[in-house]
């Protein structure tokens, strides 16, 4: 079961707050991922902050084609079990 993303905003220090279409919402700290592989270049602060929600999959996504997978996401946050 995929998990849709409706809202996302860049917060200090790395994190991520995100709400789901079920209503589950929370942070979730990337900063063990910034600075990393595809994630090198949101170590500016000004680039992580451009986050937005790709209609298209649901899920978080930053220019440069860099994305996060949402049902992975969506553990993070305390949502429902998956299917």
């Amino acid at each position: 079961m995929l998990h849709r993303i409706v809202s996302a905003e860049a917060r200090d220090d790395y994190r991520l707050w995100v709400r789901f279409e079920d209503g589950s919402e929370g942070e979730v700290d990337l900063a063990d991922l910034v600075g990393r592989g595809v994630f090198a270049t949101c170590c500016d602060p000004a680039v992580f902050g451009s986050v937005f929600i790709d209609e298209d999959s649901g899920t978080v996504a930053w220019p440069g084609g860099i994305d996060l997978a949402p049902d992975g996401l969506y553990r993070e946050v305390g949502g429902r079990q998956l299917a």
